[in-house]
């Protein structure tokens, strides 16, 4: 099936879609806080680490990015099928997409950071967010809870360690 819409007008409509403050980023915020985590968004450290989490939890020394599972691939889901037409074009963005996922990760990992990925679609209805709400504890510890280093309040100190 041929796209319904202009180049032009694809166009237009693909640069709607948001990246950042998405439904299930505000679904994961509200669900942290009403939690008892305590989590920054748009912190002028946040910037500097890799990916740009959607969540990080300094005290934890946790990120959390929340993905779209149709861009970043998501395996299984129903939410997620590659089109028809320009398979060629799909499969290269999304195996980007992810490649890039697991760069940004490690990298962070190597920083000292625990990363968690949650997706979309454990964000979608009640009932997944209600399994969410179960499993977060193991995923990120006990709200309020000291990493396993003692860290110092937040201070200048960016969270990037090395080279800018």
């Amino acid at each position: 099936m041929t796209d319904i819409f202009t180049p032009e007008k694809r166009s237009e409509v693909m640069s709607r879609i948001r990246g950042r403050d998405t439904k299930p980023e505000i679904a994961l915020r509200s669900l942290l806080h009403r939690m008892g985590y305590r989590f920054t968004v748009n912190g002028p450290k946040n910037r500097g680490l890799p990916g740009k989490p959607d969540v990080v939890l300094p005290l934890l020394r946790t990120v959390v990015f929340v993905h779209g599972c149709f861009w970043h691939g998501h395996e299984g889901c129903k939410h997620f099928r590659l089109p028809k037409s320009r398979h060629d074009w799909w499969v290269a963005k999304i195996s980007g997409n992810k490649a890039r996922d697991q760069r940004n990760e490690s990298a962070l990992r190597e920083m000292g950071w625990h990363v968690v990925t949650i997706w979309a679609c454990a964000l979608g209805t009640h009932a997944a967010r209600t399994w969410l709400e179960a499993r977060l504890p193991n995923l990120l510890g006990p709200p309020g809870a000291s990493p396993a280093l003692p860290m110092v309040a937040e201070d200048a100190t960016p969270y990037r360690t090395g080279n800018p």
